[in-house]
């Protein structure tokens, strides 16, 4: 009796041990499946191509600073992709989500949320070609620039004249960046690199090519090439007359001469609407150089490279006056009498 007492609670152990075993195994079964289950659901839309669409690309813009979930929403609204919890969980999955990056793209639609994934990790941003032609002052730089929404144009202006950003960039002396925002073709990725950068960019562009061109052996210093490479600018559109107009400053200037051009006395009018008129001429401005002796205080617009070559190296002339023939051209005088004659037979 008393060994038979002692096996009975043995037995009841031995029931109970595969009945635990039975809950794991179930209970790991259970997580089994809905791992399996979420592994075909993220698998499912990994590998299922976006929404149809009958564009070969969209055109997307990522702000710095975005959430993966802000990533999903605005790749959704360009039709990259069906806008699903899934897409961030698959780029945290890859550990790829912090190197989502900011920009603006062109990517390719109906593709797999995984090759999608891909492309944009190493995608290449947009590049934008802005255009800034010769002869522009900085506030009508400031509206190309302003027009697609790359900068805020009066912070633009404002800039432009900033006295610590004007010695930063070695032009100390000067009271704004009129001139020195060289005309050319710059390439822009999106978000905007802000109005300071754009500034340095072109003004850092100016420089670069004064740079290749000074030869240390001008007449003239840099601010006052830039100046007069301005009325160049402004005087002529046709650049084989441009050394030629060099020339008729320069021989002004060293004659002790006012220069005598419309364009300087333009630009020292508020708000001009035109024609000028001979109240004009007779108004005193800094840049009015009817009334001026020598050089206006600075440039009146940004000459391009043309401009500041003539300046550098002007035709040899004895030419002291020029008159518009209202073709786009010019007659050349060396006499006032033959200046005079030439007006009465182009300005009747």
């Amino acid at each position: 009796m008393q060994q038979s007492d002692s096996q009975e609670p043995a037995a009841a152990g031995n029931k109970g041990r595969p009945t635990a075993v039975r809950g794991v195994l179930r209970a790991s079964l259970c997580v089994l499946l809905a791992l399996s289950a979420l592994c075909g659901w993220l698998a499912w839309y990994a590998f299922t191509p976006g929404p149809d669409t009958t564009e070969k690309t969209a055109v997307v813009f990522i702000p710095r600073g975005a959430s993966v979930e802000e990533i999903t929403g605005l790749l959704a609204d360009g039709g990259l992709i069906h806008g699903d919890i899934r897409f961030g969980l698959l780029a945290r999955i890859m550990r790829v989500s912090a190197q989502l990056p900011a920009g603006e793209f062109r990517l390719a639609t109906a593709r797999r949320p995984l090759d999608l994934i891909d492309e944009l990790v190493h995608a290449q941003p947009l590049q934008h070609r802005i255009t800034i032609p010769e002869g522009l002052t900085v506030g009508q730089i400031a509206d190309i620039f302003a027009a697609d929404g790359w900068v805020d144009r009066n912070r633009f202006i404002e800039r432009a004249s900033d006295p610590s950003l004007i010695g930063e960039l070695g032009l100390d002396g000067i009271a704004s960046l009129e001139g020195y925002l060289f005309p050319d073709t710059y390439q822009l990725i999106k978000p905007s690199p802000g109005e300071e950068a754009l500034i340095r960019k072109l003004a850092g562009r100016a420089l670069a090519v004064w740079n290749e061109l000074q030869t240390g052996e001008q007449q003239l210093d840099r601010h006052q090439v830039f100046t007069l490479a301005s009325i160049v600018e402004k005087e002529t559109g046709r650049a084989e007359e441009r050394p030629l107009i060099a020339s008729v400053f320069l021989n002004r200037l060293q004659r002790k001469m006012k220069l005598q051009s419309d364009p300087t006395v333009i630009y020292g009018i508020e708000n001009f609407t035109g024609p000028l008129t001979k109240r004009d001429l007779n108004t005193a401005t800094p840049y009015n150089t009817y009334q001026i002796d020598g050089l206006p205080p600075g440039p009146i617009c940004s000459p391009g490279r043309d401009a500041l070559v003539a300046v550098l190296e002007p035709a040899e002339s004895d030419y002291l006056y020029f008159v518009s023939k209202n073709d786009g051209s010019h007659q050349f005088s060396k006499s006032l009498r033959e200046h005079n004659r030439a007006v009465r037979t182009y300005q009747r």
